[in-house]
This record gives structure tokens, sequence and C-alpha cells, in this order.
């Protein structure tokens, strides 16, 4: 018996379907897309992912080209390829968005967020906040008595697993930036 065996059926594929087979599960994506700064796009742009019932995990916008009056605006998302690939054909077709970019697909990118966290408490969990902090390379930026406010930059899952460890000892507030994304390497 040889020990190569094909099998017939769901794992064989045919030469006579060329159609890109695409997959139905949800996959996170993070979008740069360039537009005009004036009044309005960013509603635009939102509107297209709430007109169609997209959820947006993470959404920052600022001028990057003061003179060529641009900015960008970094969308992350999750959907379907095929909804991505709608999305991205969608927001390429408004006259004020000028590239747009999956940074996901595209290749290697860096992806980092701010945040900053209140965490309250005495004693062994204040010093065992502080021991946290110093592991994460979080900043006290604030500090009292009661409480401490750090900040902590990186990539959005060492965000979520700082506050989740400051959660048991007194997190109280979490305001978070969003996440800022470009590509590596040359353009």
């Amino acid at each position: 018996m040889s020990p190569l065996k094909i099998k017939k059926g769901a794992n064989s594929h045919s030469a006579y379907n060329l159609r890109p087979a695409f997959s139905d599960v949800e996959e996170r994506h993070t979008l740069a897309v360039i537009v005009e700064n004036e009044p309005g796009v960013l509603a635009r742009v939102i509107g297209l992912f709430s007109g169609r019932g997209y959820n947006i995990e993470s959404l920052t916008v600022a001028e990057v080209d003061h003179t060529g009056h641009r900015s960008r605006i970094t969308i992350v998302t999750t959907g379907t390829p095929q909804i991505i690939a709608q999305i991205i054909a969608q927001l390429g077709r408004n006259v004020s968005v000028h590239k747009v970019h999956d940074l996901t697909v595209e290749g290697p990118a860096v992806e980092r967020e701010l945040a900053l966290l209140k965490v309250s408490g005495k004693g062994d969990k204040r010093v065992e906040a502080l021991r946290l902090a110093d592991i994460f390379r979080a900043a006290v930026v604030d500090s009292t008595l009661e409480s401490f406010v750090f900040e902590i930059t990186g990539a959005p899952e060492k965000i979520d697993a700082f506050a989740e460890l400051m959660r048991p000892l007194g997190l109280e507030e979490v305001a978070r930036t969003g996440v800022a994304a470009l590509a590596r390497g040359a353009v």
C-alpha cells in the first residue's frame, strides 16, 4: 500500500474551478485611508460602515500633510474576505479618498496604540500594580495616595493584557487612542 493517499471530495481541487475560494471566516484588518482634509469626509467614511452594519473596532484620524490638506484615517475592522474587499472598493469610489491600503494583506505593518489606565489601590495591590507596570514598561503619569494613572504604548494585544492584569488590582478607568499603523519597509 502506498503511503501517499489522495482523497477525493472536499479536499480535491480541479483545474476547472478557477474562481478564488473565499472564506466565510471573519478576519481582523487594518485599513489606512488617505483622504482630503475637509468637512464631512470622516462622516462619509463612517457612514459607509454604519449603513452596511460593519463594525469598527478602532478609528484614528489626523492630518498628515498640512500643505496638501490630507488626513490619514486608520480603521480596524473585522469581516470575511468578501466584506473587506467590498469595504475597500466602496472606500476607493469615494471622491475624497486618495488611497486605501489594507495593511493586513499588503505585508508586515507596525501597529501601536496609547492608553491611560487609572488604578486605585492600597498596600500590596499598589505595590503589585507598580511591579506589573515596570514589566510592561508603563509609565506612571499621575499619582495620588489612592491611585495611579499609567501610560502604556504598544500593540493592542499588549494593552489588553496589561488591562486584564490591572483589573483585580483596582482598574477603574481606561482611555485608548485607537490604533495607529504604518507598513514596514520602503514604500
